[in-house]
């Protein structure tokens, strides 16, 4: 769980390995787009700040976070990229949609991580209002995408 107002995001580079070497994939949810481009920036600069090269950045949009799994695994099939992050959001309403749109996206992620060689790191915020996605996404808790882009780097040099 959160605490209240803290920046989560913080990450120490000295423990966080060269990433000028590898080339990730991002693929981010159309649905949402405040909360996930917020997040894609998130990512890009956290790469970028621990050496990632743009040139070995490719992004593909999808058009809602149910359709990041198929998007991943066609990036994982045709790009050659040590990682992938995907990048969704998901806000509660007053339907049954949230809870199957959530666990199909994690079940389809967690599904291609056991079956390929190459890291799929999860970054769908699955929150009950945007007051939350916001503050999750560049706000108050600092970014899930920074977040994402760090463990995206500890899984491509694991890989290698």
């Amino acid at each position: 769980m959160a605490i209240k107002k803290q920046n989560l995001s913080d990450y120490d580079k000295t423990t966080v390995p060269n990433a000028k070497d590898f080339r990730f994939g991002i693929v981010v949810s159309e649905w949402n787009e405040n909360i996930t481009e917020g997040l894609y920036n998130g990512a890009i600069e956290a790469l970028l700040d621990c050496g990632a090269k743009e040139e070995n950045i490719i992004r593909w949009n999808v058009p809602g976070s149910f359709e990041l799994p198929f998007g991943a695994k066609k990036m994982i099939n045709t790009k050659k990229v040590d990682a992938v992050i995907v990048i969704g959001s998901v806000i509660k309403g007053e339907t049954m949609h949230f809870d199957f749109v959530c666990g199909a996206a994690a079940q389809g992620i967690m599904d291609l991580n056991v079956k390929t060689e190459t890291p799929v790191i999860f970054c769908v915020l699955t929150d009950n209002n945007m007051d939350q996605a916001i503050a999750r996404s560049g706000g108050t808790h600092g970014n899930k995408g920074t977040e994402a882009a760090i463990a995206a780097i500890k899984m491509a040099h694991l890989g290698n």
